[in-house]
């Protein structure tokens, strides 16, 4: 359905500008650079670009149309970015010269009030007259990393990945965008919905959900208008990948802030949450919950069992591990007599190791002694995954430590998800593991819940 909106061969960008200042000149850039200099991801659309302006000859090295129809070749796809009034005119042109899809990034329809309404109500009737998909209005745009689109105005592109972001914020995406530049997150693609005039979030998870870049769909919804078809997408789409919700507009203060935000219905968010975790969803509860349940779930294979062990080299982090076990729903297997003469056996354990799950291997433990520890317990048919949690002291050598959970993740394909405490001095480990999709968290309580996904359940706070 939307092969053509996001795999065009040819860009139009009405409304684009020479100014510096105008969103019009920010769509162009993103086209032609596809990142801000120096970003170090992204690249530049590889396909055609036409500007389209009537009082300007040529933008950025291209030449520049008075209207679409002016363009002699076909276009794919349509980025506008005119004052609202004229959008419909605009709409209509689009639709004589054969465009398909559009992307609405300007404001001042349904989101401003009944005049808004009215405007935006002619650009459906002229969309579905045309049979054109529309994207917006009121939208940020969208941004398909793998392949250099970037059409949107955002400030530069993230990595390109396997997750997908849904979302009617376009200030959320730049933002997130931001954010995943500096922790190198990486998208399949990022899709700002705005007003959703034509289509919804539903259009758009349904796509991701048969894209094959795609393993884990995240969505940001503040309102829908059509729930029985959100939760129909969601429940087809969660037999073959994880979708996973923030929902924005859960008080009333919220709500009240979303309709006047994209001109959203939020709705009862009990009753929302309720129909998302029935239909299979899972519920974040905020955005950095999101992006982390995201990460794992793209990363780490489903535990076999609910049976989890703990290899630690400090006390605390062990207690804290087991007391947020407990409140996730995670169970601590009880390590077998069997296992305790296996670790004994490779006469590595210090004198005082724990001797019980969680596993404190002690605080000098050196990397032998975690292999020894994590290799173990891995191998044991009653154990489906494992926390390795490490705090720094003077011999500890963390990414000799990362290296063996890389290893032992690599060898029996069961989950591993580390908390590798501290900053300067672990940050090449933390590097190591997540450059080889072991999930790092620098706080245990995240661990613990993104482990909880692993083992099904959806509604984690």
């Amino acid at each position: 359905m939307f092969e053509s909106m996001f795999n065009p061969k040819s860009i139009a960008v009405i409304g684009a500008s020479n100014k510096t200042e105008s969103v019009g000149y920010g769509v162009m850039k993103s086209l032609l650079q596809g990142f801000v200099m120096n970003s170090g991801y992204g690249r530049p659309f590889t396909g055609k670009i036409y500007p389209v302006n009537p009082n300007i000859e040529r933008i950025m090295s291209l030449e520049c149309f008075k209207n679409v129809l002016e363009i002699k070749e076909n276009v794919d796809l349509a980025v506008i970015c005119v004052p609202a009034a004229i959008v419909p005119n605009i709409i209509t042109q689009c639709g004589k010269k054969g465009i398909k899809n559009a992307v609405i990034i300007s404001a001042g329809f349904a989101e401003i009030g009944s005049k808004g309404k009215e405007l935006q109500d002619k650009i459906i009737a002229v969309a579905v007259k045309y049979k054109i998909n529309i994207l917006g209005p009121n939208c940020l745009g969208f941004i398909r990393p793998s392949t250099g689109l970037n059409a949107s105005f955002a400030l530069t592109s993230p990595p390109a990945g396997n997750v997908a972001f849904i979302t009617q914020s376009g200030a959320l995406a730049d933002s997130v965008i931001d954010w995943a530049v500096k922790e190198r997150y990486s998208f399949s693609s990022i899709i700002s919905v705005g007003n959703s005039a034509l289509l919804d979030s539903s259009d758009f998870i349904e796509w991701a959900g048969e894209d094959p870049q795609t393993k884990v769909i995240t969505a940001y919804i503040e309102g829908i208008n059509n729930g029985r078809k959100l939760m129909k997408v969601i429940s087809n789409v969660t037999k073959k990948k994880p979708v996973i919700i923030l929902k924005g507009g859960r008080t009333a203060n919220g709500s009240k802030a979303a309709g006047s935000h994209t001109a959203s219905l939020a709705g009862n968010s009990r009753v929302f949450e309720a129909a998302v975790l029935q239909s299979g969803g899972i519920m974040a509860d905020t955005v950095e919950d999101l992006f982390d349940f995201a990460k794992v779930l793209s990363e780490q294979p489903m535990l076999k069992e609910n049976a989890i062990a703990v290899v630690t080299n400090s006390g605390a982090g062990g207690v804290l591990c087991a007391d947020y076990c407990e409140r996730y729903n995670l169970k601590l297997v009880e390590l077998k007599k069997e296992t305790l003469k296996k670790l004994d056996a490779t006469k590595l354990m210090s004198p005082v190791y724990s001797r019980r799950n969680p596993l404190d291997i002690v605080g000098d433990a050196l990397p032998k002694t975690f292999n020894a520890a994590i290799t173990t317990l891995i191998q044991e048919d009653y154990i489906s995954g494992i926390f390795v949690i490490q705090t720094i002291q003077t011999m500890t050598q963390p990414t000799a430590d990362a290296e063996v959970a890389v290893e032992s993740f690599k060898k029996f394909k069961k989950p591993v998800i580390c908390v590798f405490m501290g900053g300067k001095f672990s940050s090449k480990a933390v590097n190591t593991l997540q450059n080889n999709n072991i999930p790092d968290f620098n706080d245990v309580k995240k661990a613990v819940k993104a482990m909880s996904l692993l083992a099904g359940n959806k509604k984690i706070e």
